[in-house]
């Protein structure tokens, strides 16, 4: 009997894994993903899921589901003693609000979400490497099941490389992270908190070390709706000394600086902090072989202004999905040459734009000023949301889109030294 080949084969079962089964079974394709680790599990995360992601997640028929957790309905920034609230801005296509939910448990339901739609899940089960033909054509991956430490074969006619920040798999077929390019680090941990249901999540735009000295990036406490809080800490690599930075004593400082009204226990986080690495701005490339695809982290898809990656991940999975049911119902593995230039038409100049930003609040003198200004101006802190967030309209446009197009229009044609040093 002939082996079985997938149409598709997706190496990882996140946010852009799972995100990629659920459309291309909805397409219906013959889908297999694979995730190393057992649902429901944990993931270092801030846990929000912004309205970009949650539009996503309507669109999988998941609005029911998220309606079951916390939602909030804008940010409250805090820096310099003053503090301002924003809702979240009005957008013709995204909602005003978001929710937090603990990536134990979004990461299971969306993956469950694939599974409904017909695609088949393979948890505790690693692609170790992947399988070529004699014309070095990928031909399906080597998986190690990792209950009973056997290896065995998957075959498929495409593969989607989903599995994250790190993405051996990826680097196997000659994907690498362009050091030029920005890259977030971040520590979160959770505290049981009396305003675990609060309305806003916040952010800390003046974060600082031990020595008081100020920090290219910003703390978040966000309201998990549980009893607890996720606190946490981002920064960006385009502070000169960020290797020198021990982010478990920043995160334990930002921890003690809380405003009282959280009223936590800074010397009682509910398990150890735990962190990791955040490829930014479409850093990491070739995005596409001959019949594969890359998304999500593994492809470096994160927002440099703000550290978000879910909706990115989210939204280059239903992308690459569609690419490749393309591809399968014309039998032309050519349809797949289009991904690249696809992603730098959606995101590469709002990342040309972002990666500036990075670039420039790698000064710690800059930023302090900069949020400054800021914060002393409601109207320019909510510009600076709908473009952070990436909310800017294509229909009744105002001030924050004609200012970001405008600023857009110029990063687009300088350098790219200029933009990657």
């Amino acid at each position: 009997m002939a082996e079985h080949v997938y149409d598709l084969l997706i190496v990882g079962g996140g946010p852009a894994g799972a995100a990629t089964a659920y459309w291309a079974a909805q397409a219906g394709l013959d889908v297999v993903f694979v995730e190393r680790k057992v649902f429901p599990r944990d993931k270092t995360c801030g846990d929000g899921v912004p309205p970009r992601a949650v539009h996503q997640l309507e669109e999988m028929g998941l609005a029911d589901e998220l309606a079951k957790y916390h939602k909030f309905d804008g940010l409250r920034a805090i820096a310099h003693g003053r503090t301002l609230e924003m809702k979240w801005p009005d957008h013709e296509v995204f909602p005003s609000h978001g929710y937090v939910v603990r990536r134990y448990d979004l990461d299971a339901f969306v993956a469950d979400n694939a599974v409904e739609a017909g695609a088949t899940l393979l948890m505790g089960t690693e692609a170790v490497r992947p399988m070529t033909d004699a014309n070095d054509q990928i031909t399906g991956a080597v998986v190690l099941d990792k209950a009973s430490d056997t290896e065995h074969e998957i075959r498929a006619r495409y593969l989607v490389i989903a599995d994250g920040a790190n993405s051996r798999f990826g680097r196997a077929l000659g994907t690498a992270r362009d050091k030029s390019f920005p890259m977030g680090i971040a520590i979160r941990g959770y505290f049981e908190s009396p305003l675990h249901d609060d309305p806003w999540i916040e952010s800390s735009l003046d974060v600082r070390d031990r020595q008081g000295n100020a920090m290219p990036g910003y703390g978040w406490i966000f309201p998990v709706g549980n009893g607890t809080i996720n606190v946490g800490i981002g920064l960006l690599s385009t502070f000169r000394d960020y290797k020198s930075i021990n982010t478990s004593h920043l995160f334990e400082e930002f921890a003690y600086s809380l405003p009282e009204h959280w009223q936590i226990d800074p010397t009682s986080p509910i398990a150890p902090p735990t962190g990791g690495r955040l490829p930014m701005a479409g850093s990491v490339g070739p995005k596409a072989g001959p019949n594969w695809l890359v998304v999500g982290d593994a492809a470096g898809s994160v927002n440099p202004f703000n550290g978000e990656g879910i909706d990115y991940a989210y939204e280059t999975g239903r992308l690459a999905a569609g690419l490749i049911a393309e591809a399968v119902a014309r039998g032309d593995a050519e349809v797949l040459t289009r991904y690249p230039g696809m992603l730098d038409e959606e995101y590469g100049d709002y990342f040309r734009v972002a990666s500036l930003f990075a670039r420039i609040i790698g000064n710690p003198t800059l930023i302090r000023e900069l949020t400054r200004v800021g914060m002393r101006s409601q109207p320019l802190m909510e510009w600076a949301l709908r473009v952070m967030a990436n909310l800017m309209r294509e229909e009744d446009a105002g001030m924050a889109e004609a200012t970001y197009r405008a600023i857009s229009a110029v990063v687009r044609v300088l350098p790219d030294r200029l933009i990657h040093p």
